[in-house]
């Protein structure tokens, strides 16, 4: 599936009451497990034996996790909590109507037996032949590296293809970005319900100070 070797295949149903059963997490949550997917199939196996190349440092395994939906909404705290089920790096492939969406979060140790987890970046909606991943890399550090950029890029993050700067800084540069972005919307919004002149006036010209900002970064 999307042009990752078959003898990385793995094929095995998770049961989706692994991710919520007997663990303290909220009832929404909960809800969104057994109201919004069908399935849980673990598809791939990404590891140094899999691919025959060097083991990473930082990057053990990746796990590719394909989740039937019942329609084309998840919520993200479903992914959260399998991301903090499963101590591997993950890439989750959504599948409603023959159509699939590829999420990943730039996942860093912050423990030994933790991972911090950052933003998700997810492709639009695709058919299985328009998208195609590269394995690029001598290990599974650079492997690693390479497969979330490819779907930053194909959600359309700019400037990630630029290997002279880290993945962990492409990261940084896009929640950045993306805090931005939340601002000037928000700012935008008072804007338009503000009734005195001379404060929009002045949140205007904060406007401009977080547009220019925003467009430093692009």
């Amino acid at each position: 599936m999307f042009g990752l070797p078959e003898n990385t295949c793995f094929g095995r149903i998770v049961p989706k009451n692994k991710f919520y059963q007997n663990l303290d997490i909220d009832s929404k949550t909960v809800r969104s497990f057994t109201q919004q997917i069908v399935s849980v199939r673990w598809i791939n196996k990404l590891s140094a034996d899999t691919l025959n190349v060097e083991k990473g440092s930082r990057v053990e395994e990746v796990e590719v996790m394909l989740i039937r939906l019942k329609t084309k909404e998840l919520d993200i705290n479903v992914l959260r909590q399998m991301d903090k089920q499963l101590h591997y790096h993950l890439i989750f492939i959504l599948e409603s109507e023959e159509r699939f969406q590829i999420w990943t979060s730039y996942k860093e140790e912050s423990q030994k037996t933790a991972f911090r987890v950052a933003n998700y970046y997810h492709t639009d909606w695709l058919t299985e032949e328009s998208f195609s991943f590269k394995i690029a890399g001598l290990n599974m550090d650079t492997i690693y590296e390479n497969l979330v950029r490819q779907i930053m890029e194909a959600g359309g993050e700019k400037g990630n293809a630029d290997e002279t700067v880290s993945l962990k800084e492409a990261v940084e540069i896009a929640e950045k970005r993306k805090a931005l972005e939340k601002q000037i919307e928000h700012l935008k919004t008072k804007i338009r319900k503000e009734k005195q002149f001379n404060r929009q006036v002045e949140m205007n010209a904060q406007l401009k100070i977080l547009v220019k900002q925003l467009e430093e970064i692009q």
